[in-house]
C-alpha cells in the first residue's frame, strides 16, 4: 500500500443487514483499531448504482425466499454455482461496471475488501485489464465459493475453512495470500469455557428472522422438560417478543432487539446451545464462542450449502422437525457423552486450523505489502 493515509472500501451487496454488511463492520472495527490512518467506507454498490431502486430488489429477494424458496434454490444454483458464462458476464458488466468504474474514481481507495462475489467479480475485472491499481482483498461470508466471486487479478483471500482455502489452491491462488480465520466476527466475542450442568440446559434461538408459526414449531407452548431454558432472540419481530412475553411460559425468555456486541457477547456466555439457521452471523458467532450449534428453518440458495459444509465439519447438529420433538433431539445430544465428545473434538479440529495471528495482524500484513 502506498501510504498510512490511504482510503479502504468496503463492499457489501444490498442494504439488507446479512452477513456480508456484518463482515465488512467487524473488519473495520478491525482497521480501526490498528495503527494505519486509513478512512474506511462501506459502498454498497447496488444502492450506489441503482438508488431507490436498491429498495425494490431487496424486498422482492425477501418475499421471494419466503414464499416460493425452492424456485429461489434452483435459480441460485444456475446462477453462482455453474460455470460463469460469457453472457452472464456480459450482465454484469452491463448493469454495474460503468458504476463501479466511477466508485473508484471518486473515491480513490488503496485497498478494496469485497465481502460479496460480485463487487469481487468487477474489482478482480478492472485490476486483470490494468483499470485498477488498489489492493483487493476477497472476504468470504460462506462456507463454500460460488462462481460469481473473482480470481484473477485478486490479491488476497480471507477465507471460513481449510476446505475452502484448498479449493482456492486448485484454481490456482498462491497458497500465501490466503488466510484461514474462518468468517470474520466483531472483536468483543471471544470463547469462555463453561461448566455444563447436565440439570439444566440453556439454549439460545435467534428467532427475529422466523414468524410466529416457525417459532411454535420450535418452542412447545408448554416444555415437558424441566432442565431446559429457553432464551429467544427476537430482533426487530416486535410481535414475536411480545407473543412469547404474553405466554409467561417460565422456561422461555424473549429477548427484544440487541445493538451492543458486548451484551450479546455475554448472553452466549450464559448458553450451552445454539439454535439457529445456517448462516449469517450467528453461526460465525457460534463458532468463535465454541458453542455446540443446533440448525433449522434451512433457508434455499447458500444456507444449504452452507449446511453440507457445516455438516461435513462436524460443527453442526441438524433439528429433524418432522422426527421427533426439538426437545428430544437437544436433550439426545446432551445426554451422550460420546457425542459430545465427538463434537468438542470437531471443534477444536476446525479452532487448530485457523491462523495464529489475529485478524490486526493480517491486516496490517496485507497493508504493508
Amino acid at each position: 500500500m502506498k501510504s498510512n493515509n490511504g482510503k479502504a472500501l468496503f463492499l457489501p451487496f444490498m442494504q439488507i443487514p446479512t452477513g456480508h454488511h456484518h463482515v465488512a463492520e467487524a473488519l473495520m472495527d478491525e482497521l480501526n483499531k490498528s495503527n494505519h490512518s486509513i478512512q474506511s467506507e462501506k459502498v454498497d454498490i447496488l444502492a450506489y448504482s441503482y438508488g431507490k431502486l436498491e429498495r425494490i430488489v431487496s424486498s422482492t429477494y425477501l418475499l421471494w425466499i419466503r414464499f416460493i424458496p425452492h424456485t429461489y434454490n434452483w435459480m441460485y444454483d444456475q446462477v453462482a454455482n455453474s460455470e460463469l458464462t460469457s453472457n452472464r458476464k456480459i450482465l454484469f458488466e452491463f448493469l454495474f461496471l460503468s458504476f463501479f468504474k466511477r466508485l473508484i474514481k471518486e473515491t480513490k481507495p488503496e485497498i478494496l475488501f469485497c465481502t460479496h462475489a460480485l463487487p469481487s467479480y468487477l474489482a478482480g475485472r478492472l485490476k486483470s485489464t490494468h483499470n485498477l491499481s488498489a489492493i483487493i482483498v476477497n472476504v468470504y461470508t460462506d462456507y463454500f465459493v460460488n462462481n460469481i466471486w473473482g480470481i484473477d487479478g485478486i490479491d488476497y483471500h480471507i477465507v471460513p475453512s481449510v476446505e475452502v482455502k484448498f479449493h482456492l489452491i486448485r484454481k490456482g491462488v498462491k497458497e500465501q495470500n490466503i488466510f484461514v480465520t474462518g468468517i470474520p466476527v466483531h472483536g468483543a466475542f471471544y470463547p469462555k469455557p463453561i461448566a455444563f450442568q447436565t440439570n439444566k440446559i440453556n439454549i439460545l434461538v435467534t428467532g427475529g428472522s422466523l414468524g410466529i408459526g416457525d417459532i411454535d414449531e420450535l418452542l412447545p407452548h408448554k416444555s415437558s422438560l424441566k432442565n431446559l431454558h429457553y432464551y429467544v432472540l427476537c430482533g426487530k419481530n416486535k410481535r414475536l417478543y411480545e407473543t412469547l412475553k404474553n405466554r409467561r411460559n417460565i422456561r422461555i425468555t424473549p429477548i427484544p432487539y440487541i445493538n451492543n456486541k458486548q451484551e450479546m457477547n455475554r448472553i452466549y456466555d450464559k448458553v450451552d446451545a445454539v439454535l439457529t439457521k445456517p448462516g449469517g452471523v450467528t453461526v460465525s458467532e457460534c463458532l468463535k464462542k465454541k458453542k455446540v450449534i443446533f440448525i433449522s428453518n434451512t433457508l434455499p440458495g447458500q444456507e444449504r450449502i452452507n449446511l453440507d459444509q457445516l455438516k461435513y465439519l462436524g460443527l453442526v447438529i441438524p433439528i429433524n422437525l418432522h422426527n421427533q420433538t426439538v426437545e428430544n433431539q437437544i436433550v439426545s445430544f446432551f445426554s451422550s457423552k460420546s457425542r459430545r465428545r465427538q463434537y468438542q473434538a470437531n471443534m477444536e479440529r476446525y479452532h487448530s486450523s485457523l491462523e495464529n495471528k489475529s485478524m490486526i495482524e493480517i491486516l496490517d500484513l496485507i497493508i504493508k505489502k
